[in-house]
């Protein structure tokens, strides 16, 4: 693993598990098996420290998963990861079908309406039963916006840009939320 690779989140840590240094961990990724081959990841305390680990065991527990690594032997050592994340090079990602992206590649996004008129930030994707929910910020004013074809008309990764149609109650006529 690089130090100069792209990191992008794939799970969060929520608290040590056992008495060997484990952690059970929520998946941040829809990709089946994300977890099961990791052999080496970057945990990344909340305080910003970042420790390079090689994984030693896998294992689902109901929703999450259980983690064990090389560097901890106990769950006093692993407690300062608690809400942390784990990380991989980006270049392990596999690639989506088209008109399909992952969280990481739409956050941070500019957002315009059909007349490219600026809406505000992609800044969070929230999980309904239904579907994805986009929350666009900008001026302290929030737009949620479905993340279904009727309400995205295109997704440019490479500009960093995302075109919604004009939807009845998302934009007022004056371009206020």
């Amino acid at each position: 693993m690089t130090e100069t690779a792209e990191l992008i989140a794939i799970g969060k840590i929520e608290k040590p598990f056992g008495v060997r240094g484990e952690v059970r961990v929520r998946s941040l990724s829809d990709v089946p098996g994300r977890f099961e081959g990791l052999t080496q990841v970057t945990l990344v305390a909340p305080s910003g420290q970042a420790l390079v680990t090689g994984v030693t065991r896998v294992r689902a527990n109901g929703n999450s998963y259980v983690l064990g690594f090389d560097a901890f032997t106990t769950p006093e050592e692993v407690a300062v990861f608690r809400g942390g994340l784990i990380k991989i090079p980006r270049d392990q990602v596999p690639p989506l079908p088209a008109g399909q992206y992952y969280e990481f590649d739409l956050i941070g996004m500019t957002v315009v309406d059909g007349a490219g008129q600026l809406l505000g930030t992609l800044e969070e994707v929230l999980e309904t039963a239904s579907n994805h929910i986009f929350v666009v910020r900008r001026d302290g004013r929030e737009i949620l916006i479905p993340a279904i074809k009727d309400a995205v008309a295109s997704v440019d990764v490479e500009n960093r840009t995302m075109t919604i149609r004009s939807v009845e109650g998302f934009v007022e006529d004056d371009g206020s939320v």
